[in-house]
């Protein structure tokens, strides 16, 4: 037996040995663990498609890649263009495993079998795939490198179908290398495709892009991004508002990676287990609340300079950026339009803010809007532009307030023509050596009343009629909607309010008809027995005519031989007026 086996067994011999950092380890204590973060993979990555099917909004793009693999009719070359975020780096990607897909059962080309992994697509996946090149054209963007890369090219591929070149931002490559890609694009040899993809299609050169098939990656919609990301964070188990994922998806303006992001940025915004709400998501992206802003595009409509600056500076309070606050009036103003012209469900907003933004619609003739929305974008660029972006808003909304009350081009000529008074003007002056010069007559100008006139109301209709007048859109939705009329007499008004009435609606109503007639109103909402609403009154009777349309024999008749056919809207034409009687026969024989 050898001596050192009489040795005693030590710790030190008992240890087994380590290498590089477990040694010192060993010395100075066992390293920390992993931490979470540290292993953390963002939404973006940790959701990328996977297949074709995972790819949302490019239904076109996916169909035509289908019929084309099916069909066995690959192009050499794609482009695909479109912004960021929509999938184009990861399409190219999934080309690239279409491309060179190989499992036991499928040994071609093949789009359908990419929910199961092939033989190289974890490789490509990895991007360690030594057939399938992916290049950052920015980075190599000269001539040399470009002809190295072709110098491969002819070479067969070592162990995949084909050999796939992806160049990203394709449109930063240099003139040169441009032309040292055309050859090899014009005559490629068959085991080689290329794939580009480019932010800027227009810097391509159309020599290049006569050599692809190109497809277009169009920018996805609010309302599948929305979905989305509701399914994302469904899998996540974080608990999200609606409403906030809908402010995400507009933000993200089309680009699913940029929404993913914000997702990403939002659910750490609450404590765990606590829901995201809407007024975080807000105020994490610097948005104004659409209600809010709403209401600020309504005073700046009515000429409330004072009131609109005072909402402006409580939302920029809130921390609204002033740009976007410039872009929601853009958009509500678009919105007012939309609506006047193809009513409010044309709106994408919940039924309260479209139906607000119909009212402004219809208390505006669609010059006033067209004028509101070119003062409006001339806005948007001065803020922009501004050294100081808040003063820019305020006088923006001076701006926009003193317009509203100033008559259009048309309105104007015709009251100068007419010998009206402006608003807020003097008379017109009657023209030099007209007859009032000469010392003749002076014509007569149509009666019109007096701006200051105090309105008689002897009605409930007289009410309504003058809250339209005055153009106080949210009163007279309010009052449309909620007021059931018990009693009405000069001074005083008794109603039942409709379910989901305001609070202070009878005291709006009061205050208004004060300052509008310059006598005290009684205003009281009181228990119940009140008629029905404007709106339930225009309800019922639509509900009538289309029950007594419905009953009509040729109706019935039509709805019989269209089954499934529904009867959307009952309209009542005007009576033609009758034929004038041709002259008696007697008569023309008398005359």
């Amino acid at each position: 037996m050898a001596d050192h086996d009489l040795t005693p067994e030590t710790d030190l011999d008992r240890a087994v040995p380590v290498e590089g950092d477990e040694a010192t380890a060993d010395m100075f204590g066992a390293p920390p663990a992993p931490s979470a973060a540290a292993a953390y993979t963002v939404l973006a990555r940790k959701y990328r498609p996977k297949t074709f099917d995972d790819l949302i909004g490019q239904q076109a793009m996916v169909r035509t890649l289908k019929n084309a693999f099916a069909t066995g009719r690959i192009a050499h070359a794609f482009m695909l263009t479109g912004v960021r975020g929509v999938g184009k780096t990861t399409t190219a990607r999934l080309l690239a495993r279409a491309l060179n897909y190989e499992s036991a059962t499928v040994h071609e080309p093949s789009i359908e079998g990419l929910a199961e992994n092939g033989r190289h697509c974890p490789a490509i996946i990895e991007g360690r795939h030594m057939d399938v090149l992916e290049l950052d054209a920015a980075s190599r963007s000269k001539v040399d490198e470009m002809r190295e890369l072709l110098d491969g090219v002819r070479y067969a591929p070592v162990e995949a179908r084909y050999k796939v070149y992806i160049i990203d931002e394709v449109h930063m490559l240099s003139t040169a290398a441009f032309n040292a890609l055309l050859k090899t694009l014009e005559e490629p040899p068959p085991h080689a495709k290329f794939i580009f993809a480019t932010t800027e299609i227009r810097k391509v050169p159309v020599t290049i892009l006569s050599r692809c098939q190109r497809f277009d990656l169009r920018r996805v919609e609010p309302e599948v991004i929305a979905g989305n990301l509701s399914a994302i964070a469904e899998a996540e188990g974080a608990r999200i508002e609606a409403e906030a994922l809908a402010l995400i998806a507009r933000a993200a303006e089309g680009s699913v990676r940029d929404a993913q992001s914000l997702l990403d940025q939002a659910l750490v915004q609450a404590e765990a287990g606590a829901v995201v709400g809407a007024a975080v998501v807000r105020d994490m992206l610097g948005l104004a609340d659409r209600g809010q802003t709403i209401d600020l595009f309504e005073k700046t409509v009515r000429g409330e300079a004072a009131e609109a600056i005072g909402a402006f500076r409580t939302l920029y309070g809130y921390g609204a950026e002033p740009a976007a606050v410039v872009a929601d009036l853009l958009e509500h103003c678009h919105g007012a339009a939309v609506a006047k012209t193809l009513g409010p469900a044309a709106l994408l907003l919940p039924s309260d803010q479209s139906q607000k933004l119909a009212a402004i619609g219809a208390a505006c003739n669609a010059g006033a809007l067209s004028r509101l929305w070119q003062m409006l974008l001339k806005a948007y660029e001065e803020v922009r532009r501004s050294p100081d972006p808040p003063a820019a808003v305020e006088m923006a909304l001076v701006r926009l307030a003193y317009a509203a009350d100033l008559p259009g081009p048309e309105e104007a000529l015709r009251a100068l023509r007419g010998g009206e008074a402006m608003a807020g003007g003097a008379p017109a002056a009657p023209p030099t050596g007209g007859p009032a010069a000469r010392g003749g007559a002076q014509p007569k100008a149509a009666a019109r009343p007096a701006i200051d006139q105090q309105p008689s109301l002897r009605s409930f209709e007289d009410v309504v009629a003058l809250i339209e007048a005055r153009r106080d859109i949210a009163l007279k939705l309010d009052v449309d909607q909620y007021v059931r009329l018990i009693s009405f007499r000069t001074g005083a008004i008794a109603f039942e309010p409709a379910p989901g009435a305001p609070n202070n609606l009878a005291q709006r109503l009061a205050a208004r008809l004060k300052e509008w007639t310059g006598l005290p109103w009684l205003v009281a909402a009181e228990g119940g027995g009140g008629a029905e609403s404007l709106a339930e009154q225009r309800r019922r009777e639509a509900d009538k005519a289309r029950a007594e349309t419905l009953q009509d024999p040729f109706v019935r008749s039509v709805m019989e031989a269209f089954p499934g056919a529904e009867l959307i809207e009952v309209r009542q034409l005007a009576a033609p007026e009758p034929a004038s009687a041709p002259p008696d026969d007697d008569e023309e024989d008398a005359d």
